[in-house]
């Protein structure tokens, strides 16, 4: 343990990680024994322009807290809506060993779990398959990445789906375009992609379920309010429904709480 604490920045974290490595520690941890269940619930604290989320989680040799902001009026001062810090400490002691940037973290970290999760599903497409995205953000960003970083599909192209294109700040790569939600193309796309990633801040569905193939993937980052989903009701019961944790998806996330 070092006698004064790392402080590792964006850029320290961005140069020491990638999704194959973050997915492969996922797994790591995973297949040893941890069980997400026994961690200590997340702590939502309401404040006057926002929330805070307190994540508290304990493994053999380090403990740590993750402190979330969420702050829905940020975009219009050009800052992230979601940012993160991480405080990582010996298990023992309880002793400050790191603090880390939490913001890249968590965009490090949700698509990993993602992937470690559906990755058998996103991996069993013999054909090239398409992939649409709802959002356009950290999370709408990364999930796209990790799942050309991490699985064996075969992409012919990925779709970002927003609200008004003009805004969306990203950088496409030659097999990618973005889209608005009312777009008439989008209901044909839907019919025929095989993976669906829905990583916005929506209180309601982003689109009828019905319109899916029976062998879509659908990865919802979903929310961590119970009165908000992404994905319909119909949707769930249709599914195979893979969770992080089941109770904390029936404590918080609203695509579950609200199907059921």
């Amino acid at each position: 343990m070092p006698d004064q604490p790392q402080f590792l920045t964006r850029q320290d974290m961005i140069d020491a990680l990638s999704y194959p490595i973050a997915v492969a520690a996922i797994e790591e941890v995973l297949r040893a024994g941890f069980d997400p269940a026994d961690d200590p619930h997340r702590v939502p604290v309401d404040l006057a322009n926002g929330q805070f989320l307190i994540m508290p989680s304990s493994g053999r040799s380090v403990a740590g807290v993750k402190v979330v902001t969420v702050a829905p009026g940020n975009p219009a001062f050009d800052l992230p809506r979601i940012q993160a810090t991480y405080l990582l400490y010996d298990a023992e002691t309880l002793s400050l060993v790191a603090v880390l940037d939490g913001t890249v973290l968590t965009t490090l970290r949700t698509p990993a779990v993602s992937i470690a999760a559906a990755k058998t599903a996103l991996n069993r497409y013999e054909h090239a398959v398409q992939v649409v995205v709802f959002g356009a953000g950290p999370q709408a960003r990364g999930h796209a990445d990790a799942i050309g970083q991490c699985t064996t599909a075969d992409i012919a192209g990925v779709t970002f789906v927003v609200r008004d294109p003009a805004r969306a700040s990203l950088t496409l790569a030659a097999d990618e375009r973005i889209i608005s939600v009312d777009d008439g193309t989008l209901e044909p796309l839907l019919r025929e992609a095989a993976i669906v990633v829905c990583a916005t801040s929506a209180r309601s569905p982003l689109f009828d379920s019905a319109l899916l193939r029976d062998d879509a993937t659908v990865i919802a980052v979903g929310s961590h309010e119970p009165d908000s989903r992404e994905v319909d009701s119909a949707f769930l019961g249709r599914a195979q429904v893979v969770v992080e944790d089941v109770g904390a998806a029936l404590r918080e996330a609203g695509d579950v709480v609200l199907a059921i």
